[in-house]
């Protein structure tokens, strides 16, 4: 089982559906280089990997994708040279594995519509497309898919026979989409689907998208799969920021060995690079901080959007700051003390245990202007006297009844104590 919460690299923030083998294969290499020491992992290739013609984050509706005779995706070979001859994804999985890194894939909920349209086969039954389709169940933002109905002969053979596939393939993470909120119309699909990637015999994480989730289907998702969405795309946007505060809140309690509620990517460094190579995050770099920060603590998935060949010194120390990756892997029971108005300001407490003994607490300014918030350690519960270490500085402190802790707006600070 996967116990700690997966770090990694997804292409959509930068490149949309347009990603390309050449573009996958330098920022895994980037990784393994720069990266890879501080637990960073996982290289995903995100949607529509199939389609021979994407260009951008902007879906081309009812485009013909690449598919094998079994109604099953597979790379577009334009995009993917080395998936030619039938590979599919096994010689760049088998490349990123070389680089001691671990290969993931996006997909969609459901059977392609032109495998459906053209009545093709299923792999392990004399079922077709057409007989297992549920075609009301269609994505509102994508026309790739029609839903999978689980009531229906051949339906399993279909979900086995495509996460057969992808076990051949040596893929090691899911990112399934149009499902985490479309709970309960589509729940017995999630299931199958959950069921025939655990039933695959290789371990894969299954993270599911969209969000936002639903809050009263914790316990499913916590049962099906290792991570889901608990927000719609996340952006460099400090109102987004500023609402996910509130959504840890909600989700904090839910975080555990195997299954952690997902944040979304982290949009740093260069993004949106199919429109133009010159666009970076809108993010400042203390809001950069709060988001590590509050990913951290409250222990999301950690899921860098940004181009890494293109990541200057900040960004580079955002990613390998031992402290806080520590936070993020050791974190136990966290959740918010409060949020609290100050002089004008908006101030959030969070606190977790260590797992390996003492504590964190981190301290985020939610305000428009600098200040500074007085914290009584009752607050913490962890005594009149602590030894901290601030660690986006690595700086030593010992704070006696109360810590005031000064911050710039939209910035945090978070601390380790023994």
């Amino acid at each position: 089982m996967i116990k700690t919460s997966p770090m990694g690299w997804n292409s959509w923030d930068c490149y949309g559906a347009a990603v390309t083998e050449d573009i996958i294969r330098q920022n895994a290499d980037f990784m393994a280089k720069y990266l890879k020491k501080y637990g960073w992992e996982y290289i995903v290739v995100d949607i529509q990997w199939s389609a021979p013609n994407a260009k951008c984050h902007e879906y081309d509706p009812f485009t013909e994708l690449c598919m094998d005779e079994y109604s099953r995706l597979i790379p577009a070979e334009n995009r993917f040279p080395s998936s030619a001859g039938g590979k599919g994804f096994a010689p760049l999985a088998e490349y990123v594995h070389s680089l001691g890194l671990k290969f993931g894939i996006h997909i969609m909920r459901g059977i392609p519509r032109q495998a459906v349209h053209r009545n093709t086969k299923i792999k392990g039954t004399d079922k077709t497309a057409r007989d297992i389709a549920k075609t009301a169940s269609i994505c509102a933002w994508n026309t790739d898919m029609y839903g999978v109905d689980p009531d229906k002969d051949g339906a399993k053979a279909y979900y086995d026979s495509i996460f057969e596939l992808y076990a051949s393939w040596g893929v090691d993470f899911i990112k399934c989409d149009d499902i985490a909120r479309e709970l309960p119309h589509e729940e017995k699909e999630l299931v199958m689907l959950s069921d025939a990637l655990y039933g695959c015999g290789r371990e894969m994480l299954l993270s599911l998208s969209p969000g936002p989730a639903l809050l009263e289907k914790a316990e499913l998702y916590k049962q099906v799969s290792n991570m889901w969405r608990i927000t719609d795309d996340f952006w460099d946007k400090w109102e987004l920021l500023y609402a996910m505060f509130e959504r840890a809140e909600k989700w904090c309690t839910h975080s555990g060995a195997g299954h952690w509620p997902d944040a979304d990517m982290l949009p740093i460094g260069p993004i949106l690079q199919d429109y133009d190579k010159a666009n970076r995050t809108k993010f400042t770099e203390n809001e950069q901080i709060t988001m590590l920060t509050l990913w951290s603590i409250f222990r999301s998935p950690l899921m860098i959007g940004g181009e890494m060949t293109g990541f200057d010194e900040f960004t580079m120390s955002l990613l390998t700051n031992e402290g806080i990756l520590k936070m993020h892997k050791n974190a136990r029971h966290s959740h918010q003390v409060w949020r609290r108005a100050r002089n004008g300001n908006e101030y959030i407490l969070w606190t977790a245990a260590d797992s390996e003994g003492g504590g964190y607490f981190a301290v985020f300014n939610a305000g428009e202007t600098d200040g500074s918030v007085t914290i009584d350690l009752s607050d913490l519960e962890a005594g009149d006297r602590l030894s901290c270490t601030e660690l986006w500085s690595g700086k030593d402190c010992t704070f006696d009844k109360t810590a005031e802790i000064t911050l710039p707006f939209h910035g945090a600070k978070a601390y380790h104590f023994k």
